[in-house]
């Protein structure tokens, strides 16, 4: 199973206190060698190591200011959706389907549901939940629902569903937000 970042933070934060230690005993061993060495090579070290110990400070705050983990917030709605997605859906190719971006078989995997509803194939609640999850996941994917098929989704989504519609709107807006800052920052470079 995922570690979900928890192993890579506690790395980031052990590498962290080894590079100051080496950092806290670079200055410690210069301190001691001080009789040894003659006074602009004991500057240009000391000086050195200095720097070292400013660009560490600046990583450190940096870490800081973004909770020092490795797991950011577009991740962490990633995770969410996933999850959604596997309450939302029981139908495996509905998830299938809609991970591959296929709204075309989607349709055609609706109007075999559709089928199966009329001849008594499938019984009235698995009807109603397989046609949810497929136009739920085409509504998704910008496929346009009809009038009939909005009002079938209102009066037949469940909560997950919900859930995964809420959750799903939060990451468009994210990738938006994301494709603004994107565009931005490549009109600055040029």
């Amino acid at each position: 199973m995922a570690s979900r970042g928890k192993t890579e933070t506690d790395k980031l934060k052990q590498n962290m206190q080894d590079q100051l230690d080496r950092l806290m005993a670079q200055l410690a061993d210069l301190e001691e060698a001080r009789e040894d060495l003659d006074d602009d090579e004991y500057e240009e070290t000391k000086q050195e190591t200095l720097e070292q110990l400013k660009d560490f400070k600046e990583s450190l705050s940096k870490m800081m200011a973004g909770n020092m983990t490795l797991v950011d917030e577009l991740n962490g709605m990633q995770l969410a959706i996933q999850a959604a997605i596997s309450q939302a859906f029981k139908t495996p190719e509905v998830i299938k389907l809609f991970a591959k971006k296929q709204p075309g078989q989607l349709r055609q995997r609706l109007a075999q549901v559709e089928r199966d509803g009329k001849v008594n194939k499938l019984s009235p609640d698995l009807y109603t939940q397989q046609k949810v999850e497929i136009l739920m996941a085409l509504s998704k994917l910008g496929d346009k629902l009809t009038p009939e098929e909005e009002a079938f989704v209102a009066s037949n989504s469940s909560e997950a569903l919900n859930e995964f519609e809420k959750v799903s709107g939060q990451l468009e807006s994210s990738d938006k937000l994301l494709q603004v800052a994107g565009s931005q920052v490549q009109q600055a470079s040029k």
